[in-house]
């Protein structure tokens, strides 16, 4: 059976190439190394025996960096298992906010600062235009998921927002309903979306917050940054309100699905011939067809090191009542205005996060069948020495 390649081969066969054509952050030198030796000796791990047959299964420890897709699976139900008690029984809304592909350039250069801006733009659109009392006159919430890739791997910043059809009322003493099917009109989702982020695009162009290096140098120019803003407020912002979800089944469907997702999962890997990499994409612009793409694989890892984020930069916020701070006392009110005769319906939603797909790195997962004799079950017999985590140097690789 031909071999599917994934990430992590193609780190290990070209990385160093990679590495000697370009530049790397110390963020992407990590992911780097990380993926390169992850589920490898290199961090250590434990060894299962058959209770039955006695074969034996050395199980090697995961990397767990969020930009890994062999390490997501695990996370996400973790996660999901923790949302389960947030849920509301109400309808949801999905809500995208896409930035114009002319600040993607400028996005790249400043990570931090500009998907920041996208978070609180898109948060404050919805929280400003749910509390205006000519549309829904409360306070809304969300949990906004950052994605920075499209289907190609090109750079592609956009902002997932699920939302809750309805709100506190101001006075805090009801709650509000979107009407069926409708949450907030889009046009001016959009236009307030617009504002508000270049807005605090000009604000950060005033204090020196923006580092502008190469083809972009221009823009510290007081007359060509004002031409830049202004072809951008001139421009339509896509902001994309799907088709509601219904209740709590089919938002923890969804959020599986989105939450903790990376640029590019290995099942989309076709072959590895030749330093040229092949994998699937859906193009979205002809009706989501499935298509097959062929990049040089230094190429690949260029755009794959596209979407790693800054270190301690948050991909997953929530606002409104969802955020932090007092979120289990008002969702608790929030399903007692709702309705006292469902409470305990609306306590536990009836949809399971779904199970791991890969193996706990801490040995301590579900039994599991022999893949030998298919009878006997698989236990812990020993754990391997951890080694201190080596740095994989850009020497030791073959770039041929």
């Amino acid at each position: 059976m031909e071999h599917r390649p994934e990430t992590a081969d193609v780190i290990r066969e070209y990385g160093a190439a990679y590495r000697q054509r370009y530049r790397t952050s110390s963020e992407q030198r990590r992911v780097l190394n990380d993926l390169a030796q992850c589920r490898t000796a290199a961090l250590g791990g434990h060894l299962k025996r058959c209770e039955s047959c006695g074969h034996e299964v050395p199980v090697y420890n995961s990397c767990r960096n969020r930009h890994c897709p062999k390490c997501q699976a695990a996370a996400r139900a973790r996660w999901l298992e923790a949302r389960q008690q947030e849920l509301l029984d109400v309808e949801y809304f999905h809500v995208v906010f896409t930035l114009p592909h002319e600040l993607a350039p400028l996005a790249l250069q400043n990570r931090r600062t500009v998907y920041g801006m996208l978070f609180r733009a898109a948060s404050q659109t919805l929280l400003t235009l749910g509390r205006d009392p000519d549309h829904l006159g409360a306070e809304l919430a969300c949990l906004a998921v950052l994605h920075t890739w499209g289907q190609n791997l090109h750079h592609h910043p956009h902002l997932h927002c699920v939302v809750p059809g309805g709100g506190l009322s101001l006075d805090g003493e009801r709650w509000v309903s979107c009407r069926d099917g409708f949450f907030l009109p889009v046009r001016l989702l959009s236009r307030l979306f617009r504002g508000k982020f270049l807005a605090e695009l000009q604000r950060a162009w005033e204090r020196q917050k923006l580092r502008f290096r190469g083809p972009l140098q221009d823009l510290e120019h007081p007359k060509v940054w004002e031409g830049f803003l202004e072809s951008l407020r001139t421009k339509h912002w896509v902001v994309y309100a799907k088709p509601p979800f219904g209740g709590p089944a089919q938002v923890l469907k969804y959020l599986a699905r989105y939450t903790h997702r990376v640029a590019i999962s290995n099942q989309r890997l076709l072959s590895l011939q030749g330093g040229k990499l092949t994998f699937r994409y859906k193009d979205y612009a002809h009706e989501s067809v499935s298509r097959t793409m062929t990049l040089d694989a230094v190429e690949f890892l260029r755009r794959f090191l596209f979407h790693v984020l800054p270190n301690g930069f948050m991909r997953i916020r929530y606002y409104g009542f969802l955020a932090n701070r007092h979120r289990a006392e008002k969702l608790e009110y929030i399903r007692f205005l709702l309705s006292s005769e469902t409470a305990s319906k609306q306590h536990s939603p009836s949809v399971a996060p779904p199970e791991p797909t890969t193996t706990d790195v801490s040995g301590t997962d579900k039994p599991e069948l022999c893949p030998q004799c298919k009878k006997g079950r698989l236990v812990l017999v020993t754990r391997f020495h951890f080694p201190r985590r080596r740095t994989w140097h850009t020497a030791s690789v073959d770039s041929s």
